[in-house]
């Protein structure tokens, strides 16, 4: 294992990123699967609405199911960090291979250059991660192939822009067209964590894996039966990752029947007391809602609401 990770560091409160400013500038890097890029269409989209583009080397590269090799698309990861007139690091694609990258990330370099990160799916292995070692906010959220450039709806562009720039409330807007479950009444305050939930199972036994502690377990999936969300879920139960939860939020499981999951997530989650609310438009769905993994919220499953308890952006040095 990487010796920059023998010290077991996990951070329990994580600090705002410098928000995207006006005009600022947005590195595209692609840490997974490869895609095709279509450069003009992308510059006339960031630019319309006033920001720049910045493609780093490896969005063109392609070896087989990977945007690239392994030390490309570590090289991308740690300059566009590094990189001070990059403003916000977006992600091309999910697909797979983030996590060969982790133990040869150098999470020092990332601290000295805290930035907004944005992806789902794969790039969950990387939200653990930076979080955990890093100790900032990062922002599971729309990618730039699939939903920005793919028309999703709204507000699946509006949330993504106004978190960055620090123009969100406290309270994050859920659209009504989509109804959310209580499965669990309650309300509960925690650190927002997880992601896709394959990837999260995926990183259990190495030093990278989900620190469950007092947070607020997100999940969301695509193309998982039943049974295996369940195998899932199961799996984290028993090593111990729900001894410490203090709420859960279900977004997007993609695939699956939504009576069938919420009786799932009932079996699974209400013998442990704490508030449970599902159907969170966040993860492979249309709209993809942006949620700020590492921060502070409170999740009120009785009302439906989930509400930032920190400043989760910083502008000209004042929490936004």
């Amino acid at each position: 294992m990487n010796s920059r990770l023998t010290a077991q560091v996990s951070y329990k409160a994580h600090s705002a990123v410098p928000a995207l400013p006006a005009g600022g500038v947005i590195g595209l890097i692609a840490p997974a699967g490869p895609a095709e890029l279509d450069l003009t269409l992308a510059t006339q989209w960031i630019q319309a609405r006033g920001y720049q583009l910045h493609v780093f080397p490896g969005v063109w590269e392609k070896d087989g199911y990977l945007a690239g090799a392994d030390a490309t698309r570590l090289r991308d990861l740690h300059d566009a960090f590094e990189d001070d007139s990059i403003d916000a690091i977006l992600c091309m694609r999910g697909g797979y291979g983030s996590p060969r990258l982790l133990d040869g990330i150098d999470f020092e370099r990332l601290k000295r250059h805290p930035k907004p990160f944005i992806g789902y799916s794969d790039i969950t292995a990387l939200h653990l991660a930076i979080t955990r070692y890093a100790g900032f906010v990062t922002f599971h959220g729309p990618m730039l192939n699939a939903d920005l450039l793919g028309d999703k709806q709204a507000p699946t562009e509006s949330s993504l822009l106004d978190m960055l720039s620090g123009r969100q409330g406290p309270q994050l807007a859920h659209p009504a067209a989509f109804p959310l479950t209580t499965v669990a009444p309650g309300v509960a305050c925690g650190r927002l964590l997880g992601g896709n939930l394959a990837m999260i199972c995926a990183m259990m036994g190495t030093a990278f894996e989900l620190d469950a502690d007092d947070i607020i377990l997100f999940i969301e999936d695509v193309n998982e039966p039943l049974y295996r969300i369940d195998r899932f879920l199961t799996q984290l139960r028993l090593a111990g990752k729900f001894a410490g939860l203090r709420g859960v939020l279900v977004g997007d499981v993609a695939g699956v029947d939504r009576e069938a999951l919420i009786r799932l997530v009932g079996q699974t989650f209400e013998p442990l007391g704490i508030p449970v609310l599902a159907g969170w438009r966040s993860g492979h769905c249309d709209p993809n809602l942006t949620l700020p993994m590492g921060a502070l919220v409170s999740l009120d499953a009785d009302r439906q609401q989930l509400v930032l308890e920190q400043c989760v952006v910083s502008i000209n040095n004042h929490k936004a």
